[in-house]
């Protein structure tokens, strides 16, 4: 097909996420290979937001598509309630690499649904049916994690899954609990506990985190956070649910977040990196005592697709490319390279506010004055923003650009130079918010 007319029949006969069909303005794909993909008519992007956070290997490794290939001669797909060597293999292969007691799986098709289980199990283990969530956060677009997330695409579907408590981030959105981490983290833990003595203890099941806060601002955690937290939620017998399916798998510089924190939640969700997107996958990690629960209890869950052969054979494949050729050290020393980027171009530019990241996953945020304050209200937008995102667009650097932020998230085996490059585009389109910053 012509690039216009893929354009035109997608937009005919099908539907975008978050957008009004009429507004959808899709670029027409046609191949990707490492840290790049193209348009249809050629022109090359360099991907640094690793599509949705989640093409951590980078685009068309040989080796996962070689064993995908492989897989297609043996199994495609059994009902879940069978056996394969694929399920035991992978199963296995993940209690080796995750840390702590989280050796039990139940596989999904997408972060989604992994999250959309883990209520169930929390639910279902605790025998309470309260959730406490975070405003800032993203846990899936399902009915029930739509009720999780906090950000503003819940608002349009609710009323959800009722029992369902939001709680203010360490880190809000126009101010802070504290001048520095031990100050937010006490704050933060004294405010969370108060909540849990208004809402009541033994009414709770769990509490959801995403352990790196992701398309709502890339927050790492304030130093003692995530300890503070497992010890509060530990005294109130509230299951601590780390959701990683952004952060996990080489993206902060080690497999999961959760390990910056020296903690092992209850239950731990994964998706996006477990495959590096090359096939649908997620799946929910319970601890041993809970995995204990269920064999005597039915775990009232299940899909069409879990445990999906082909999909296990691509993460097989995706765990060892990952780790074999070093990616999440990549991710760890890259580091220091982006965070030193992101610090050359802060103190270049008058508009750009910060730079955050940990790993490779990072986002900047844009002031319009010298007070700090962001360009754009919180779920708004501003004329540079827009002007900002065309720039990277037209320039071949392919990110998203919300609100008042830009995210920096590219695949785990890009390399320095590839990163400089990505950052010389970056520096040349903050000028344009510079224009817009009033001093």
């Amino acid at each position: 097909m012509e690039p216009d007319q893929i354009v035109a029949l997608c937009k005919q006969h099908t539907m975008y996420t978050w957008k009004a069909r009429n507004a959808a303005n899709p670029h027409p794909i046609s191949k990707a290979e490492g840290i790049y993909f193209y348009r249809a008519d050629g022109k090359r992007y360099i991907d640094f937001n690793s599509q949705l956070m989640s093409v951590n290997i980078g685009h068309s490794h040989p080796k996962v598509i070689a064993a995908m290939k492989a897989q297609l001669d043996k199994l495609i797909f059994v009902h879940p309630q069978t056996a394969t060597e694929e399920r035991a293999r992978v199963s296995k292969k993940l209690a080796d690499i995750i840390p702590g007691d989280l050796n039990t799986f139940f596989f999904t098709l997408g972060g989604a649904e992994a999250n959309e289980n883990a209520i169930k199990a929390a639910k279902l283990y605790t025998g309470k049916q309260k959730i406490l969530a975070r405003y800032r956060s993203y846990h899936g677009a399902t009915n029930a994690t739509m009720q999780l997330t906090g950000d503003p695409r819940r608002w349009a579907n609710q009323p959800g899954m009722p029992g369902v408590v939001h709680v203010m981030d360490p880190h809000p959105y126009n101010f802070s609990f504290g001048k520095d981490d031990e100050e937010v983290t006490r704050n933060n833990l004294q405010y969370l506990e108060e909540v849990i003595q208004y809402e009541g203890p033994h009414t709770i099941a769990a509490m959801f985190i995403e352990t790196v806060t992701g398309t709502n601002g890339i927050l790492p955690p304030p130093k003692g956070y995530l300890k503070g937290l497992r010890e509060l939620l530990t005294k109130y017998k509230i299951l601590m649910v780390c959701d990683e399916v952004m952060a996990g798998f080489g993206r902060t510089g080690k497999l999961f977040a959760f390990e910056h924190g020296d903690i092992v939640p209850d239950i731990l969700t994964m998706a996006k990196g477990l495959t590096s997107s090359y096939f649908p996958l997620g799946a929910m990690a319970v601890s041993d005592p809970i995995a204990e629960h269920f064999k005597e209890n039915v775990f009232w869950g299940g899909l069409t697709y879990n445990s999906h052969p082909l999909g296990l054979a691509t993460a097989e494949a995706v765990i060892d490319v990952l780790i074999g050729e070093g990616m999440i050290e990549n991710a760890a020393k890259l580091e220091k390279v982006m965070r030193s980027e992101m610090d050359r171009l802060t103190a270049k530019h008058p508009s750009l506010k910060v730079g955050r990241c940990i790993g490779l996953f990072g986002m900047c945020d844009i002031q319009k004055n010298s007070k700090g304050d962001l360009i754009a209200p919180y779920n708004g937008t501003h004329p540079a923003m827009g002007e900002l995102a065309k720039f990277f667009d037209d320039e071949g650097l392919f990110t998203f650009v919300r609100w008042s932020h830009f995210m920096c998230n590219p695949p785990l085996c890009i390399t320095e130079e590839q990163l400089l490059e990505a950052y010389a585009i970056i520096d040349r389109g903050l000028d344009i918010t510079d224009k817009a910053f009033e001093g």
